[in-house]
């Protein structure tokens, strides 16, 4: 199955969070990877586009200007290629000059927002856990990098100077070239060339890891997963990997395995802040209260921050001292205060966590470990 799925770079979130507008239209709609069931989500963006002009109206916005921004969707629905390939969710952020989309394989809440800035918190839930991973599959007969998305079918890389197999890397043991000092005893000969071929697969892969976005899933069985553990020599490597010769399992089997390992690597780093909340941090660096945190945010505190992707209460934020306002109803002056407090939390270089409200300790809209107590 043929997808689009655009996760959101750094850069780009900084730059839609940096925009400010006389009015900025966000909107997220739940979709479908099957073509076949997106004209639903085609009617929501509809409506939604609807909605926000309903608010926009209100706001006192002139009615070219409407159109100019309503028009946009309406060039988006009526692209047919457009909504041939898409993911599990859809963002479409408008003024009345730009549009800008991403296809997320995220199943985000369906939502609309008006305001002189961009609502993005949602967003920030594809780059929290992108799902995104290289697998290596390791044996004695063969070497696989394979790369894995969200929803993508998995694709195994070429991998410059990888080895084809242990004998490729190092020779055979009975190469009558060797001379007899150089040939182990036979105690030591496995792993001395086991050890020799996991040097020679780490050289080769280290420069596809970049700089460690992505884990490193091992696929290998003992001793050659041991093994290549103790020389590796990339911070990418996941404590956990798949068990077993993996020559036999198919490319797909090993992703959707690799991927139960990716729910678990987000599932134990979310562990360890709420870990960090309620024990390991000094009592006057944690922070739940909203208040206090929008405080902290605005004078650069906040040195973790866990929010809550579906929360929405609209108000505001004081610019110089993050006194926070809360607002009785959403319109086209306020926004969502929860992305205020993410937005500045990522302006400061804070670690930001999109999350479920399960995940916040004490079902607060935020949570955060602070820098330095207030």
């Amino acid at each position: 199955m043929a997808l689009h799925t655009d996760i959101p770079t750094a850069a780009d979130i900084e730059r839609l969070a940096a925009a400010r507008e006389e009015y900025c239209v966000s909107i997220y709609v739940p979709t479908s990877p099957v073509s076949q069931e997106n004209e639903v989500a085609r009617l929501e963006l509809r409506n939604a586009a609807d909605a926000a002009a309903g608010q926009l109206s209100k706001a006192g916005l002139s009615r070219p200007d409407i159109e100019a921004i309503v028009g946009h969707v309406e060039a988006l629905t009526s692209d047919a290629r457009f909504w041939t390939y898409l993911s599990h969710s859809l963002a479409v952020f408008l003024t009345r000059e730009d549009v800008v989309t991403f296809r997320l394989p995220n199943e985000l809440t369906a939502t609309v927002q008006v305001s002189d800035r961009f609502h993005i918190k949602p967003l920030l839930r594809a780059v929290t856990f992108p799902h995104t991973a290289l697998v290596l599959a390791l044996s004695q007969k063969a070497a696989r990098l394979i790369e894995i998305t969200a929803d993508s079918p998995p694709v195994v890389v070429e991998v410059p100077d990888m080895p084809a197999s242990l004998e490729d890397a190092v020779g055979s043991l009975d190469d009558p070239h060797r001379s007899s000092f150089d040939r182990p005893s036979s105690g030591d000969a496995k792993r001395v060339r086991l050890t020799h071929y996991a040097r020679i697969v780490d050289q080769a892969v280290r420069p596809l890891l970049g700089g460690g976005e992505r884990p490193l899933i091992l696929a290998a069985a003992e001793p050659l997963a041991s093994i290549y553990r103790s020389v590796s020599s990339t911070t990418s490597l996941a404590s956990q990997g798949l068990d077993g010769n993996p020559d036999d399992v198919e490319v797909t089997e090993l992703a959707s395995a690799a991927r139960l390992v990716l729910d678990g690597i987000y599932a134990d780093e979310i562990a360890q802040v709420r870990e960090n909340l309620s024990e390991n941090y000094p009592r006057d660096r944690v922070a739940y209260d909203t208040a206090e945190i929008a405080r902290a945010v605005t004078y650069g505190a906040v040195e973790t921050l866990l929010v809550d992707i579906d929360n929405q209460e609209a108000g505001l934020l004081d610019e110089a001292d993050g006194g926070l306002t809360f607002a009785e109803t959403a319109d086209a002056h306020d926004y969502g205060i929860g992305d205020e407090i993410a937005r500045r939390a990522l302006r400061t270089g804070a670690r930001v966590l999109a999350v479920r409200a399960d995940d916040i300790p004490g079902g607060g809209l935020v949570a955060a470990l602070l820098r330095h107590p207030l």
